[in-house]
């Protein structure tokens, strides 16, 4: 067996603790590539979870504003992404299924939960011509969805995939 081999294809979800998940890293990659991030945008993210998600946003984007209602996974990811010397994430531990408002208008918005329906207080915090990545449904059925608000305000939206995510805890939960 050859294990080099056997990693560089493994493309499945992973644990990473109190029940919580990290996405295959393809999807990791086709919702990151779906937001199309620019350097001068300002991005939010529900469910900052191991970090992966985040330090990608991090690369592409000019800040990440990422919130964890884990307070482990907060200080882990926290710890982790500070480490890879990456300075413009702010961190909130709490309730992200109301976005961070005093932080708003986002140019990017990154839902790393399944909500029953994209939360209004997310599309009010999503900046005219922005974009948001979230996946929506019940637990047996969800889709990822591109969420768009154009010039004047208007909102449209993409179906991108069929997935399975965690549940989004809060207001929009399952």
């Amino acid at each position: 067996m050859d294990t080099n081999k056997d990693l560089a294809t493994f493309d499945y979800a992973l644990p990473i603790g109190f029940e919580q998940t990290i996405s295959q890293p393809s999807l990791v990659l086709e919702m990151t590539l779906a937001l199309d991030l620019e350097p001068s945008q300002k991005v939010l993210e529900l469910g900052t979870g191991s970090g992966f998600q985040t330090a990608l946003l991090a690369t592409f984007s000019k800040t990440v504003y990422t919130i964890e209602r884990i307070e482990e996974l907060h200080h882990r990811s926290k710890d982790r992404l500070a480490q890879l010397g990456l300075d413009n994430i702010h961190f909130n531990l709490g309730d992200g299924s109301a976005g961070w408002k005093e932080h708003a208008p986002f140019d990017r918005i990154m839902v790393t939960a399944a909500a029953t329906e994209v939360p209004k207080e997310l599309l009010e915090q999503l900046n005219h011509g922005g974009k948001m990545v979230i996946p929506v449904g019940s637990s047996a059925s969800q889709e990822l969805q591109l969420i768009e608000k154009d010039a004047e305000g208007k909102i449209h939206s993409t179906l991108l995939n069929h997935v399975l995510f965690v549940p989004l805890k809060g207001k929009y939960k399952m």
